[in-house]
């Protein structure tokens, strides 16, 4: 399913070719045109092996919350582990860069058309959503890192269904496929790894989706920020003693750049 995902997404940015995107993902050619072929995910079940490693793994994740640059060799004698040093030092390479603090000196530089980071927001107050009942449903907010052109939708729930129907629903709006969705570990979307509807939403558009490693909001800050833009808006409405009577009335108080609640995008700001 990875794989697929991302021949899909080497190919659609024009960079390489069949025999590149082979050697990139580490299949054959023949793997290559076939994932190319195929507008669907593969369907396979492989059985799950169990390793070594995993009974140890809890610990060793406990040592790198607290000291992320702690030796193989020096993890591997406060665990107890006994068995072969190259299979631990390679589990821990794997998991290691979960836990590495952000560069704080890190200059981030966006080329157009390249990355939308995407999140939730929380209405401050509960929302009117029919029939006499209210609620806070989530917001999906996108954000394109190079313009800054915002979009949000609101949605029934978190689940992956929805978002991925709510993604599908602001890409149309905005006319346009980014090569890349940036996510923290939203559980609709994936933890560490996106799920199987995720991965072939993206392997069918051809871009990617990032998932942001723990303790790591400076990677999507716009996003963030539109957020509490979100929120302080929302905050200054219910202070000012203005109840909103829909999401309609809502949507009229935010900036006209921002795609509508319910409706297509109202500017197009798009560089």
């Amino acid at each position: 399913m990875d794989d697929w995902a991302e021949i899909r997404h080497l190919f659609s940015t024009g960079k390489h070719s069949k025999r590149e995107i082979g050697r990139i993902v580490g299949v054959s050619r023949g793997t290559v045109d076939r994932a190319l072929k195929s507008d669907r995910a593969p369907k396979y079940q492989r059985a799950s092996g169990v390793s070594s490693f995993d009974d140890f793994a809890p610990r060793v994740r406990e040592l790198l919350v607290k000291t992320p640059t702690m030796p193989a060799a020096t993890l591997a004698e406060r665990v107890g582990w006994s068995g072969s040093a190259s299979l631990f030092r390679a589990k821990v390479a794997v998991i290691r860069p979960e836990y590495a603090p952000p560069d704080p000196a890190d200059r981030l530089v966006h080329e157009p058309g390249f990355q939308v980071q995407c999140d939730l927001w929380f209405p401050h107050e509960p929302l009117p959503v029919g029939e006499g009942q209210s609620d806070t449903p989530p917001v999906l907010v996108m954000t394109s890192a190079f313009s800054g052109f915002i979009q949000a939708r609101m949605l029934p729930s978190r689940t992956t269904p929805d978002l991925l129907g709510g993604m599908w629903t602001l890409l149309q709006d905005a006319q346009a496929v980014p090569s890349r969705l940036l996510w923290d570990n939203e559980s609709g979307i994936g933890r560490r790894r996106p799920t199987e509807p995720v991965a072939a939403f993206a392997g069918s558009l051809g871009l990617e989706i990032k998932l942001l490693p723990p303790r790591d909001p400076e990677s999507k800050g716009m996003v963030e920020r539109m957020n509490r833009f979100f929120r302080q808006a929302s905050c200054r409405a219910g202070t000012s003693g203005h109840q909103r009577t829909s999401t309609a009335s809502w949507k009229t108080g935010c900036p006209k750049r921002i795609t509508g609640i319910h409706g297509p995008a109202t500017a197009a700001r798009t560089s």
